[in-house]
């Protein structure tokens, strides 16, 4: 279940999305992000999904990888699908017991489990095309602006990428405790959720040690190299727009806008 957790990771891949500059990659994952929630019938899923599959096919990244991402949140897809099942008035069409299963909870039971996993492929694309390194500067210099109300545009984009690169690290690093437990006659699979959950906990006090481990290594590594944050920092490539990065924004553009326009006109 570990190794199907794709946050965080970089899927490298000689592709035109990978080449697009990271700030587009980043607005145009927030005004993916935007027209999600505004999205109110299935139609505008079908405008949203013809953009992400025509992504992913520019992407090259498989797309079974990315399905793959789906079965750590599986669980929580099926509980947003149950409360939306349960919780919503309506037509009943079925009786399980006290609860009631209308057909407008079905519907909206569907319409919030699509928005999620469209949700959870498409931020996720956004970190599978884009290296760390790059992910660092196209937020700084999206935080840059900011500069002038005292805000440390580079430490927080730092701070943020290292903590999204931390993901795989630390899932890693849990897998070979896990197994290294396992080895010692650990259980961790047979019992209801509750036992399964209650078995992981001895996993926590090796896990956050090695976490503090590896972070004041970081530390160390970086003083080492005279680290000193963004004052006066250069970089071997400088990020520089693109005829495709402006081709990428206006198709993204576009797909917001089709949207809207459904949305009003619905």
């Amino acid at each position: 279940m570990l190794r199907d957790i794709t946050i965080g990771q970089y899927y490298p891949q000689e592709s035109i999305i990978h080449r697009l500059d990271p700030r587009v990659k980043i607005l145009a994952t927030f005004v993916y992000i935007v027209a999600l929630f505004l999205v109110k019938n299935f139609t505008a899923y079908g405008y949203i999904l013809l953009f992400l599959g025509f992504s992913v096919l520019l992407s090259k990244v498989p797309f079974s990888y990315m399905i793959r991402g789906l079965k750590p949140l599986f669980l929580i897809i099926i509980l947003t699908f149950a409360i939306n099942v349960f919780m919503t008035k309506g037509e009943v069409i079925y009786q399980l017991g006290p609860l009631d299963i209308t057909k407008e909870g079905i519907r909206q039971a569907v319409f919030m489990g699509t928005r999620l996993i469209l949700l959870i492929i498409g931020t996720s694309l956004l970190t599978l095309t884009t290296s760390p390194i790059q992910l660092t500067d196209g937020i700084e210099k999206l935080l840059n602006p900011f500069k002038r109300f005292g805000m440390p545009a580079h430490e927080l984009a730092m701070m943020m990428t290292i903590a999204l690169r931390f993901i795989p690290t630390l899932l890693e690093e849990t897998d070979k405790i896990m197994k290294a437990q396992m080895a010692r006659g650990a259980d961790f699979e047979s019992g209801n959720i509750i036992n399964r959950a209650k078995s992981l906990v001895p996993l926590l006090v090796p896990l956050f040690i090695s976490a503090f481990r590896r972070a004041d290594e970081l530390a160390m590594a970086m003083e080492a190299r005279c680290y000193r944050g963004g004052e006066n920092r250069t970089r071997m490539k400088e990020l520089a727009l693109h005829g495709r990065d402006f081709i990428a924004s206006l198709i993204t553009l576009l797909m917001l806008a089709v949207v809207i326009l459904d949305r009003l006109i619905m």
